[in-house]
């Protein structure tokens, strides 16, 4: 069996603030662009520098996360899948956008203000992770410390599987009213 992977790693600059919707299903789901730059010199000497946009979709918990906490101009961190969409617009012209569904997300600097005008400080020294999506939550990194492990004790308990439906991305269609 051959394997294959679709992964998709950056680090860039929020170039709009995240804009957070819900499915007919109730699924949240955020969308934001982040910018990431290029610098190289040409054989001449001349020095260059080119940017490249990249449109990032988050689902269920880490959407509301990434609506909650990031804000244009910010550094992050996100990881997850290039996903590519195909659809008919409303004037019949056919539409394919190419978007990374991301499952994780560290902010990387040290300290903003929220929209609501709240500050927050995150530690200088690791860029702190902030959210991941339920499906990377069990992973450990490894650099687990006691202030992660009190977090985790003071957390209440989820509720069972068998109460909690889970929405699958795959359940929005093409045809739904969800702009990206």
């Amino acid at each position: 069996m051959a394997r294959s992977l679709n992964k998709a790693e950056l680090i860039g600059n929020l170039t709009r603030d995240p804009e957070l919707r819900y499915t007919p299903q109730g699924t949240a789901v955020c969308t934001f662009g982040v910018a990431t730059n290029r610098q190289w010199t040409t054989d001449t000497g001349e020095k260059k520098e080119d940017v490249e946009f990249h449109r990032i979709v988050a689902w269920t918990k880490l959407a509301e996360l990434c609506a909650q906490l990031l804000a244009k101009g910010r550094k992050v961190y996100v990881q997850g899948r290039l996903q590519t969409r195909r659809w008919t617009a409303q004037d019949g012209t056919d539409r394919t956008t190419t978007e990374i569904v991301i499952n994780e997300m560290i902010i990387l600097d040290s300290r903003f203000t929220s929209a609501q005008g709240e500050t927050f400080d995150i530690p200088d020294d690791t860029g702190e992770k902030i959210a991941t999506s339920e499906k990377s939550e069990g992973k450990g990194s490894g650099k687990t410390g006691k202030g992660e492990k009190a977090k985790k004790a003071e957390k209440s308990p989820k509720p069972s599987k068998s109460k909690k439906k889970k929405v699958e991305e795959q359940d929005v269609e093409e045809g739904d009213d969800i702009p990206f």
